[in-house]
């Protein structure tokens, strides 16, 4: 089983997909959009790799570090949850976020996954809750009250904007524990696509 690569990326195209050259073979990897805007052309990579085998196929999904990876592998574990999901999940939430979530029981923030309804977030609520907790990620996290995260994408949604706006500026906020800070870098990202 391969755990990791390192190496230099050849390509990477919009797929999410990338070619990452080790010792003289190419490895074709997929990743999350956020992971791929990290890995240039020509420059080098590391990835810790979950290699997903069946019957008829074996596929590399890469992340940039080992609590993504495990929060992957938690996500896969739950019924219902193939890679497809897991990474359309961890497309839109980073790991700490994602455990800030399921403690709060937030089920529109879940939503924002793409494919991921009210019934499915309802049940990955309760399947998650079981499955992702503080030990699964090796940093502490504040899990007391509602999720930062929450609080943006209801402010953003109290402003007007649509559910694929706040979604896809939710992608690349930097998450933390200051509402007011996150806000004031979603409302200037989504400043720079409205002008």
């Amino acid at each position: 089983m391969i755990g990791s690569l390192r190496g230099v990326v050849l390509e990477r195209t919009s797929d999410s997909t990338v070619l990452i050259e080790v010792s003289g073979l190419g490895y074709l990897v997929h990743v999350t959009p956020r992971t791929l805007g990290e890995l240039e052309p020509t420059s080098k990579a590391f990835l810790y790799v979950h290699h997903h085998v069946r019957e008829d196929a074996q596929t590399l999904y890469g992340f940039l570090d080992r609590d993504e990876r495990r929060c992957f592998e938690v996500l896969i574990a739950t019924h219902g949850v193939g890679p497809t999901m897991a990474m359309a999940v961890l497309a839109t939430h980073l790991p700490r976020a994602l455990v800030d979530i399921v403690a709060g029981s937030d089920i529109a923030a879940l939503t924002l996954v793409s494919g991921v309804g009210k019934k499915t977030a309802e049940r990955l609520l309760i399947e998650l809750k079981n499955r992702l907790n503080l030990n699964i990620l090796e940093s502490s996290n504040n899990l007391g009250g509602s999720s930062s995260v929450g609080d943006v994408r209801d402010a953003l949604a109290g402003l007007g904007y649509s559910a694929e706006e706040i979604r896809d500026a939710l992608r690349e906020l930097s998450v933390s524990n200051d509402s007011e800070v996150m806000l004031r870098e979603a409302l200037n990202l989504l400043g720079v696509r409205r002008a």
